[in-house]
């Protein structure tokens, strides 16, 4: 992963940092391999172990050995603990919540994020995202489709738009000028955390 200056929130090492504390921060109760950390995160090895050791030196993060693995947690013992948690869900919180939510659905060949909240995440400058924009391509129901937005929204605390595709409208010779013009501009790849530009 390409480490850019955040734009969800400027005061943030990078986005690398952003991406692994939603992680940690939003699961406290959970520990975490450092490889696990980087899979979840779509965040190269060696910047997960460079950044995790500064969070873990600035008391954000504890860790543990447990044979060979380092694994790691939040420190929910942090002054800052609430406030850092916060904040980060409010700015990287989408992906790993909306992972979270469509870990057993059936169905979904891809989930991005496009519009203004991937184009934050992407690193372009402009105003903080109003909503989530989110295209599902594959055969889920709309009605749980509808539900995870809701359960979505009121987790993050912003709307959560969902558009469905079906998996031949997507790969199309012949895209339609929404497909064009979501895959002319930053998407985010919810299932990995990636970013493509």
């Amino acid at each position: 992963m390409k480490t850019i200056a955040p734009q969800l929130t400027p005061f943030v090492r990078s986005d690398a940092v952003g991406s692994i504390l939603a992680e940690l921060l939003g699961h406290p109760d959970r520990e975490f391999s450092l490889s696990e950390v980087g899979r979840r995160t779509g965040v190269s090895g060696p910047v997960v172990h460079r950044e995790v050791g500064r969070l873990i030196e600035s008391d954000v993060l504890r860790d543990r050995h447990q044979g060979r693995n380092r694994l790691v947690r939040a420190n929910e013992e942090h002054p800052l603990f609430a406030l850092m948690r916060d904040l980060i869900a409010a700015t990287y919180g989408p992906v790993p919540v909306l992972r979270e939510l469509f870990d057993d659905v059936d169905g979904a060949a891809h989930v991005f994020i496009y519009g203004s909240w991937a184009a934050r995440r992407a690193g372009e400058s402009g105003a903080f995202p109003n909503d989530i924009d989110l295209l599902v391509v594959g055969t889920v129901p709309r009605r749980t489709l509808s539900v995870i937005a809701t359960e979505a929204g009121e987790r993050l605390d912003i709307p959560v738009n969902v558009t469905r595709l079906g998996p031949h409208e997507w790969e199309s010779d012949e895209p339609s000028p929404f497909i064009s013009t979501i895959r002319s501009r930053p998407i985010v790849d919810v299932l990995t955390g990636d970013v493509h530009v």
